[in-house]
């Protein structure tokens, strides 16, 4: 028991020491606690974004069912590719036809087939103009598979679609930007000069993925195609299987199913590959995480540079202290202070330099936070394995760049040290 009161006289003593240093030599210190607080910065705010973009990620696929998977003309590919037709094979893919896409709704396995397709257009309404607005065609299946929340107002019918009525249900952003406080319902808005009804408004999410900072408008995909003018080659598809048996025995089930019948009506030998790609919410996950897997290792390079920084600032003001405390070792020596207690004195010290910085970076790293979370769609928040790893690496840090200097300090002869001018 008489050992914990020692220890914490000399952390106490070390981190006075520190705090005095730091007074002393304001520049050195300085610049050993900005290249700490720079790396802990780093590391915290893009825990921070990495997190609620996880987050946001979830929630998105979370809202059209665990088992939804999509079929695109193309798939995610990391591979090389010139645009050639000799390194991206996949660009020969044909587009999915309305024919294919009926004969899915026919499985039964499938529950609902929801066509998609986005692209950009003017939209006004009377002298208000948003010139770079998403507008996305949907099928009838659009309410079936990512249940929108549409209020006032409602969504487009079947009918609608089929007939390629001029309707429109524009996100909540865009009718506040168009109309302000005033009942949007039954308006007539102008896409591209081609006047849409606004039929309905409905919540757009925001999150780092849907891009829901920005207005959008939802109308019927085959409006989109043929009063806008989008092209039907980027049509994909988001298939829901009937969940009759085990959610993941469905999906497979349904997968399997839309493989045959898409691979027989495109005449696909057993020993072709597939014209056409499958994804699952695993394999966007699996490809997400390896984008933001590369994107966090170089951020976590980059906080390494400034702790490597700070480390060298610690090796050299932690030297000067040896040589400035040297008389001041020797007496401590002679009065019976063992190598141990100069070396745990001065590693201290070097912690609570490198935590002053880290404590500093963690603030400025949640005020950053504040602002990502305020202005961007990333709702940002500082998961708390975060705070325990950046104050840790800082302390961390402190120690093993310390060794050096507080080695030193243990080993100095004590005779030499008073001798020491």
């Amino acid at each position: 028991m008489s050992a914990f009161p020692a220890v914490l006289s000399a952390m106490s003593e070390g981190v006075r020491i520190a705090i005095d240093a730091v007074r002393a030599n304001k520049v050195r210190a300085g610049l050993t606690i900005l290249g700490i607080a720079v790396g802990v910065f780093v590391v915290v705010a893009i825990a921070a974004a990495v997190h609620g973009i996880n987050q946001a990620v979830a929630r998105d696929f979370a809202s059209m069912g665990p088992t939804t998977f999509f079929v695109t003309r193309y798939p995610i590919s990391f591979e090389s590719c010139d645009g050639s037709e000799t390194s991206c094979q996949w660009l020969r893919n044909p587009p999915l036809r309305p024919n294919e896409v009926d004969a899915l709704r026919q499985l039964p396995s499938v529950d609902a087939v929801g066509e998609r397709l986005e692209w950009g257009a003017k939209v006004a309404y009377r002298s208000t103009e948003l010139s770079s607005t998403s507008v996305e065609g949907y099928s009838a299946e659009w309410t079936l598979i990512n249940a929108p929340e549409v209020y006032p107002g409602r969504a487009f019918t079947p009918s609608e679609v089929r007939t390629g009525a001029r309707v429109a249900v524009i996100s909540t952003l865009m009718a506040e930007r168009l109309f302000g406080d005033s009942d949007p319902l039954g308006k007539t808005i102008a896409m591209n000069d081609v006047p849409f009804e606004v039929i309905g408004v409905f919540k757009d999410n925001v999150s780092f993925l849907n891009g829901g900072d920005r207005p959008k408008a939802v109308v019927p995909i085959t409006t989109l195609i043929r009063s806008i003018g989008a092209r039907a080659s980027g049509v994909a598809l988001a298939v829901k299987p009937r969940e009759e048996l085990a959610p993941a025995l469905a999906r497979d089930l349904a997968i399997d199913d839309v493989t045959a019948t898409l691979r027989g009506l495109r005449g696909s030998r057993p020993s072709e590959e597939s014209s056409f790609a499958i994804i699952t919410q695993d394999r966007l996950f699996e490809t997400y995480d390896k984008i933001v897997g590369m994107f966090f290792l170089v951020m976590l390079v980059l906080s390494g540079v400034g702790l490597i920084v700070g480390g060298v600032g610690v090796v050299a003001i932690m030297m000067i202290s040896v040589t400035e405390r040297t008389r001041e070792i020797g007496v401590r020596k002679a009065l019976g202070a063992t190598k141990a207690t100069i070396l745990w004195q001065f590693l201290v010290e070097a912690a609570t330099l490198t935590g002053i910085g880290g404590a500093i970076g963690l603030f400025v790293g949640w005020l950053g936070t504040l602002l990502i979370r305020n202005f961007t769609p990333v709702e940002a928040s500082i998961p708390p394995l975060a705070v325990v790893a950046a104050l840790g690496a800082s302390c961390i840090t402190g120690i093993l760049f310390g060794l050096l200097p507080a080695s030193r300090a243990a080993r100095l002869d004590p005779v030499e040290a008073l001798r020491y001018e």
